[in-house]
């Protein structure tokens, strides 16, 4: 087994070149050693996996006009991705605690994909002018029932515990407790150099199987209504206005205007034009289209005024330009 640590816990294990360039090497020497099987990922502290890339350090590079060092953060961290996705060997994923953005983005083609009690997994990027990347607008599609994609990328809705497994973000759950545990287990399974990677993972969670819960709670009514309501859809204010007609699931029609409120009006129209344009592509044409997203996100006023309000002043008012959906006019944006 190779163990890698994402080790910056004071950061929840954000992301930056640095540790995205030093995990992607040891991959590769990972795929190269006939001895290592499988590949596991941890995250440092007891705050969570991974809360996704290191904004902070991205929003100086473009107060200092470094948008060649923007670019090549995220040419290389889908880079990264894109090889979990593509990885001969299982890898797998110990997603405890807060579990976003980026962390999902290591997730998402992980083999194995573990949550606890205390996993909180969201897409909250356009909360700051941004748009769920990461290859979310492809991937989620073949992950989440109908409707999650659209619903979880434009709301940022926090799925946590047996939830993840049931939206697909996550492929077993067990208590955290029993990490230690596993992490051991899996340090002492040997393999054959002959099977498969589907085998092996198999052979994997057979090891562990004891530990994992496969009680999974169904919420048929909220499946149901996301379905209804965002599934295939691709005009934000038509979403919008059907929700106001809405006799069912009051509640979360009040929870979606709350959040889409709270939002970047491009970033929100940007993310629903990379989930219709990407919906069953390839993930590699997935992550080549966000990274020309991305170019034209950081760009934008909204991106650094998002991050200013959210994470700097934390004065949780950011002055969207322009500040209505309506306004909103991306026919030039190519993907």
């Amino acid at each position: 087994m190779a163990l890698i640590t994402l080790n910056r816990p004071e950061l929840v294990n954000s992301l930056n070149r640095r540790m995205v360039d030093s995990i992607s090497e040891f991959m590769r020497e990972s795929w190269e050693d006939d001895n290592c099987k499988f590949i596991v990922f941890f995250g440092a502290g007891d705050k969570g996996f991974c809360a996704g890339g290191d904004v902070k350090e991205i929003a100086l590079q473009i107060k200092e006009e470094r948008y060649a060092d923007v670019d090549m953060f995220f040419q290389n961290e889908y880079t990264l991705d894109l090889m979990v996705h593509n990885s001969p060997k299982p890898v797998v994923v110990i997603a405890d605690g807060i579990t976003m953005g980026g962390g999902l983005g290591i997730a998402a083609g992980a083999s194995i994909v573990l949550a606890t009690e205390r996993t909180r997994m969201a897409m909250p990027e356009t909360r700051i002018g941004f748009f769920p990347d990461v290859g979310a607008t492809g991937w989620l599609f073949s992950k989440s029932p109908a409707g999650y994609p659209e619903y979880l990328s434009l709301t940022g809705y926090e799925v946590s515990k047996r939830e993840c497994v049931r939206l697909g973000l996550a492929t077993h759950y067990l208590a955290s407790k029993d990490i230690p545990r596993l992490i051991s287990i899996m340090e002492n399974f040997s393999a054959s150099g002959s099977e498969s990677k589907e085998r092996l993972s198999e052979k994997i969670i057979e090891e562990i199987s004891k530990y994992l819960n496969s009680d999974i709670p169904e919420k048929k009514d909220m499946d149901e209504w996301v379905a209804a309501y965002f599934a295939g859809k691709s005009d934000l204010i038509d979403i919008l206005n059907s929700l106001k007609k809405c006799n069912q699931q009051q509640k979360l029609c009040e929870i979606v205007f709350d959040s889409i409120a709270q939002r970047s009006p491009t970033a929100l129209v940007l993310t629903l034009k990379l989930l219709r344009h990407n919906e069953n592509r390839p993930v590699a044409d997935v992550f080549f289209t966000e990274l020309k997203a991305a170019a034209f996100i950081t760009r934008h006023h909204d991106y650094m005024e998002g991050i200013r309000a959210r994470l700097i002043d934390k004065d949780d008012h950011p002055r969207w330009i322009p500040d209505s959906i309506e306004e909103v006019d991306l026919r030039k944006v190519e993907l």
